[in-house]
């Protein structure tokens, strides 16, 4: 039996579009090049909003997702969860809870779910936080068994990261970054959770 095709919406701040890439493609587009898309046909809508804390992210994520899906296909979205609640003096637990809220609704209805962590900051003292979020972040996923990309650690101190960030006046990767994030999406989990075969090269 031939599967459904496969639609994925994918919700987050800048970061997920292709700003200061030079190449244009941003982590997602990069992702997208990776994923085998024709059997069945997977289509993937990304769409940031800038300065998005999670809170805002919780009141848009249905009306933009009940837009683009359809009875008819395989519903799945992806949340890019940002760094700006702690500098917008959110509380983790208020940010846990706003994710955990997204994370249950999608859950009721039947809409699979897959979370790319926060990504460090080019200020230290911020990273400290982030650091807390993202794991307060993995924990909610953790217990309803959801994939969790930890983009937090693997970064922080990535040399090829911080030179790129540190330059960034919008404190937003360029190619090497975006790059290294792609790599960790598709390596952790992507796949399994589209249930679909790795390309070879």
């Amino acid at each position: 039996m031939s599967r459904k095709d496969i639609r994925i919406v994918i919700l987050g701040d800048a970061s997920i579009s292709a700003a200061g890439d030079p190449r244009g493609m941003g982590w997602v587009g990069r992702v997208t090049a990776k994923t085998p898309s024709t059997e069945p046909l997977v289509e993937i809508f990304a769409l940031p909003v800038p300065e998005e804390t999670s809170g805002r992210l919780a009141e848009r994520w249905k009306e933009e997702v009940n837009r683009r899906f359809s009875p008819e296909t395989d519903n799945r979205l992806v949340i890019a969860l940002n760094n700006l609640d702690p500098a917008s003096g959110i509380s983790i637990s208020r940010s846990r809870l706003n994710v955990a809220t997204i994370l249950d609704e999608c859950k009721r209805a039947g809409i699979s779910t897959f979370l790319v962590g926060p990504l460090p900051s080019h200020n230290p003292e911020l990273n400290r936080e982030i650091e807390h979020l993202a794991s307060g972040y993995e924990d909610v996923a953790s217990r309803r068994g959801i994939a969790f990309v930890d983009c937090f650690r693997p970064l922080v101190n990535h040399e090829g990261w911080k030179l790129e960030i540190d330059a960034s006046e919008h404190n937003l990767p360029g190619q090497v970054g975006y790059g290294l994030i792609a790599w960790l999406v598709l390596n952790r989990g992507w796949y399994e959770w589209l249930e679909l075969e790795a390309p070879e090269n």
